[in-house]
């Protein structure tokens, strides 16, 4: 999986291209009307409901943009919030204050959609074993602070790109000649570039399920659009060989019925890709 140090470059990199298309040559607004020694106070204040994400991510642009703004946080990340609450108070320079206040919403409010999404899923599957997974359906550009907040909601990160992870999907089975040509063309490629990769193949059927398990060392079995019926009896089928994985439109009204039928996971796309952003605005303190 992707380690901390390339996380939080991917961070870096998302606030530093982010400040460039907003701030460009400079924040004329403000330039214009708000004096450079001029200090001032706001806070972030909840319009909405739900589980508020992306609180310490707003810290790290307020620090990109200007060190010596202070944050006075009210409410962590992951915690609920509701109509009215205020996350943080944020102080310093006014003009450092207004470069950073669309960035700081946008991000909050995208992060805290997603949180609020996957809390749902999370309790929907109380008292089962499987959790719940996000995807590769993200914003391109900003998928390290989409999965962050999977994280923040209670689920939990699948792969984070094509470089960490294997996952031989129906094109690649396709393209192979058969899931297990895929597999052994795989084995053989990893073992020649000395590469510690896990793998993940996607079953269409049962028989492919057989013929993944005939070859072994796999990771996960990723159950593709099966039935509930199915989907049982390709756990039973898989026993503790390898982790299971239901994907495949899994959305509120079905996660339920699919933890029932005993996988390990579940992924849903919806985690990131069909969310409605949060309320929130940053306002002067007057």
């Amino acid at each position: 999986m992707i380690t901390k140090e390339q996380f939080e470059k991917e961070l870096d990199i998302i606030i530093a291209n982010a400040i460039r298309e907003d701030v460009g040559d400079g924040d004329h607004s403000s330039l214009a009307c708000i004096p450079a020694e001029a200090t001032g106070k706001a806070k972030l204040l909840v319009k909405d409901h739900g589980i508020i994400a992306g609180v310490e991510m707003a810290k790290r642009v307020f620090n990109y943009v200007d060190a010596t703004l202070q944050v006075e946080t009210l409410i962590n990340d992951g915690e609920a919030v509701q109509f009215g609450d205020i996350v943080f108070y944020v102080e310093g320079s006014s003009q450092s204050i207004l470069k950073s206040e669309r960035l700081v919403l946008n991000i909050m409010q995208r992060m805290s959609a997603i949180a609020t999404k996957t809390n749902k899923f999370m309790h929907l599957l109380e008292g089962t074993k499987t959790k719940v997974l996000d995807t590769r359906k993200t914003t391109p550009g900003i998928r390290a602070i989409e999965k962050w907040a999977v994280l923040i909601g209670g689920g939990v990160n699948h792969r984070f790109a094509l470089y960490d992870m294997i996952m031989l999907k129906d094109n690649h089975i396709d393209f192979s000649g058969g899931v297990t040509q895929a597999i052994e063309k795989t084995k053989k490629y990893l073992k020649e570039h000395n590469l510690d990769l896990k793998i993940i193949v996607e079953a269409r059927s049962l028989e492919e399920i057989e013929k993944i398990l005939a070859c072994g060392g796999i990771h996960r079995i990723l159950i593709d659009n099966f039935n509930y019926e199915d989907t049982r009896k390709a756990v039973e089928l898989i026993g503790d060989q390898c982790q299971s994985e239901s994907s495949g439109g899994i959305n509120l009204q079905t996660a339920r019925k699919y933890a029932e039928c005993g996988v390990d996971f579940i992924s849903s796309g919806a985690l990131t890709h069909s969310v409605y952003n949060m309320d929130l605005s940053l306002k002067a303190v007057k």
